[in-house]
């Protein structure tokens, strides 16, 4: 009876096995690669991205990517009109070693830097890996993060959670459109998004109130000026992202190379504020002198 017990017990585990997701033993080595390409690409265009992102289609792993999924996560942020009814933007990731982070490049890519893509992957969960996102013709690039997360669960077996998929192509939109703020810019906006989880994972915030106290002192941090809404809006986000239990050290972990230009920048603006200080105290120095001089001579 015991023997009969066993056997069944091993039966359910190796049918419930069976009927499990075809990928959850995904056995992804470093430099391995998978593609997307727009489904909406022309032969042409299909044939032009693999060999610019120099891929034989005969061996590569090619997903694509269609302009239904891009709505799916889109639709809350962007217009009909911004998301388009074309899938055009195609993209390549290529698996890292362990613990060698995120790291991207764009190429015809007008509204997304490679920054924020790096910035947003790492939010989702994506570890380890070098992206490159481009498309035939400059498009948005607001879309190509939908493709990057579904090349990296379909090669890692990684099952992304949807809340982390939509807060993460959020995370892209507000920050092009922060980058888009006269007085900001692309580049500063992306900083200024290091900086907040950078500081996140430093102070752990409890409430709202804690998230826009760090907001504010990243902005202040980077050398930012932000507009209440803008405050408002990022302040939406991040607290989103609180309530997710995202793990901060990790994500900053992936993100090294922005946190230390943000690091960087900080420095340097700190040096060159205190060069300014000691050139101010110099030249106030010989200007006491050359009136001390001078009075002698009145």
């Amino acid at each position: 009876m015991k023997k009969k017990m066993v056997w069944l017990a091993l039966a359910v585990l190796l049918a419930v096995g069976s009927f499990g997701p075809a990928n959850a033993f995904a056995d992804a080595a470093p430099g391995d690669v998978v593609v997307t390409l727009g489904a909406n690409l022309t032969s042409a265009q299909r044939q032009d991205m693999l060999s610019e992102m120099d891929v034989d289609p005969s061996s590569a792993q090619i997903i694509t990517v269609t302009n239904s999924e891009e709505h799916k996560y889109l639709d809350n942020y962007l217009s009909q009109a911004q998301i388009g009814s074309r899938s055009i933007s195609s993209s390549k990731i290529t698996i890292g070693q362990k613990g060698s982070g995120l790291t991207g490049s764009t190429h015809n890519i007008t509204y997304v830097t490679k920054d924020m893509y790096i910035n947003a992957l790492a939010t989702a969960g994506v570890k380890d890996a070098n992206v490159y996102v481009t498309a035939p013709f400059p498009v948005s690039g607001t879309a190509a993060l939908t493709g990057l997360i579904k090349a990296y669960e379909v090669k890692t077996g990684t099952v992304i959670p949807e809340a982390k998929k939509k807060v993460a192509n959020e995370e892209v939109v507000t920050t092009a459109e922060l980058g888009n703020q006269p007085g900001v810019g692309k580049a500063k906006a992306a900083e200024l998004v290091t900086a907040i989880k950078d500081n996140l994972a430093k102070n752990s915030p409890k409430s709202r109130a804690d998230v826009e106290q760090i907001v504010r002192d990243s902005a202040k941090q980077v050398g930012v000026t932000l507009s209440d809404a803008d405050v408002q809006k990022l302040v939406d986000l991040f607290d989103k992202m609180r309530t997710m239990n995202i793990n901060w050290n990790q994500v900053g972990d992936q993100m090294q190379q922005l946190k230390d230009k943000v690091s960087q920048l900080a420095s340097s603006e700190q040096t060159g504020g205190f060069l300014a200080q000691v050139f101010s105290a110099i030249g106030a120095f010989f200007t006491s002198i050359g009136q001390a001089i001078s009075s002698l001579f009145k």
